[in-house]
């Protein structure tokens, strides 16, 4: 086990932005509550628990991150895997609405398409891992900041393309789901075992905290690598798990929807109805049928 303890530094400046988009989230969620439409308990959860992964994280492992390969492995991925996903099942419609609306912001929804979101990402996460942006984001602390927003950044992005509440391509179906799902998982996979298996340490950068720790620079990059490795695996295998699930869901709920319509002597044709379903707009549709049957 690598001995990666390190004396915890509290920096403010770190934990600004998470202050910063707690309160903004939390003003929303009560106003959206006074007007009769609130924010479920678990998304708030969700939102708050993602600000205190990426506040915790760059606290505790800000240190030891600037000197072994592993610990700073860790952190990225706290950052741009489980927080950034977690911030991503906090958002509605509603909460998004005022930021979709500014005409200076409202342009970004495109960045959302599963497209430019994943490729957005993909590029950013192997740039990153190129020996001289990496270097430079361990030893200047202003790179460090910009590589850290855009980890977090491209990676709300990338999760809100497959999860967040904005609409979806008509494409872009349970099987597309399931590729990007793989898609993203093969990206971080074939970087991981580039670490894992690669004869040699690509970054000298961290020599130093590896000798202080009594680790190779090899040991220090397989480490690295094998926690890409695991923590993709998990991961993967509770979106597989989500995707069955909701398909499950969705064919239900689809085949409910045509059965009443039937019954009532209503016009509706599948695809009407999986479009409904998976824009996650069933009750209404469903409100609709009834009104047009006369129940």
């Amino acid at each position: 086990m690598l001995p990666i303890a390190a004396a915890v530094e509290v920096d403010p400046l770190q934990l600004a932005p998470a202050i910063a988009f707690g309160v903004l989230y939390l003003v929303r969620a009560r106003k959206l509550a006074r007007q009769g439409r609130p924010v479920a308990s678990w998304r708030q959860w969700c939102w708050y628990g993602g600000l205190s992964i990426i506040a915790v994280s760059l606290v505790a492992l800000g240190t030891v991150s600037d000197e072994l390969f592993a610990a700073h492995m860790a952190e990225h991925l706290l950052l741009a895997d489980l927080g950034a996903l977690l911030l991503v099942l906090g958002l509605t419609g509603p909460l998004l609405a005022p930021l979709l609306r500014a005409p200076v912001l409202g342009w970004m929804r495109g960045l959302a398409h599963p497209v430019p979101a994943f490729s957005l990402w993909a590029v950013d996460l192997l740039f990153w891992h190129l020996v001289g942006p990496h270097e430079a984001a361990v030893t200047n602390d202003t790179v460090h900041a910009v590589q850290h927003m855009l980890f977090v950044g491209l990676g709300i992005n990338m999760w809100m393309a497959l999860l967040g509440p904005l609409p979806k391509p008509a494409w872009f179906g349970n099987a597309a789901k399931l590729g990007y799902i793989v898609g993203v998982r093969l990206t971080t996979t074939v970087l991981a075992n580039v670490f894992v298996w690669t004869g040699g340490a690509f970054f000298g950068v961290y020599a130093a905290g590896e000798r202080a720790r009594g680790i190779s620079a090899q040991t220090d990059q397989v480490v690295a690598g094998s926690i890409m490795m695991v923590e993709g695996s998990i991961l993967t295998l509770c979106l597989f798990c989500w995707l069955f699930l909701r398909s499950a869901r969705e064919g239900q709920e689809r085949q409910e929807l045509l059965e009443l319509a039937a019954a009532g002597g209503v016009a509706l044709d599948e695809r009407r109805a999986a479009r409904a379903v998976a824009a996650g707009r069933g009750a209404e549709l469903r409100a609709r049928i009834q009104e047009g049957s006369g129940r």
